[in-house]
């Protein structure tokens, strides 16, 4: 109970301010998450006449108290969704987001594969083998030459 307690509290923690952003954005927030169409960086570095429009507009939209997805999805209308400098988590562009951790998956699954049976290998019979008469005399021998 004490444990599922702690869950809640850090989950309520995390959101709080992730709701809180959402709600009311910042500029620096934005800036950091749309691209200038003209010159393909974070409008927060670019010194185009575009970026500096789209600044405005931002700050615009963030006094009428506009939301931050409300604002981005005015620039997706505005620029298209290559204005957004995360690719958006559905459809074809789902792929960019899973592609990654599926590699990852995958890697970590194979090497997981290759160590057990690297493992295997390196590991003698588990058994002791039955070795006839004419090789033990054979063995004893050699063992014998080698004392000497």
């Amino acid at each position: 109970m004490r444990r599922l307690l702690l869950i809640i509290v850090a989950a309520l923690v995390v959101a709080a301010p992730a709701a809180a952003s959402e709600q009311r954005p910042t500029l620096g927030e934005l800036e950091a998450e749309v691209m200038c169409p003209t010159c393909k960086t974070l409008l927060e570095v670019s010194d185009a006449p575009v970026a500096e429009r789209m600044r405005v507009f931002i700050r615009s939209r963030i006094a009428a108290g506009d939301t931050k997805s409300g604002i981005k999805d005015k620039l997706v209308r505005q620029f298209g969704e290559a204005v957004l400098a995360s690719p958006p988590k559905h459809g074809l562009n789902l792929m960019v987001w899973l592609a990654p951790m599926a590699t990852l998956v995958g890697g970590c699954v194979l090497l997981a594969w290759l160590g057990q049976r690297a493992s295997r290998r390196r590991a003698g019979p588990e058994e002791a083998v039955d070795l006839d008469a004419d090789t033990e005399a054979a063995i004893a021998l050699a063992l014998a030459d080698a004392d000497r």
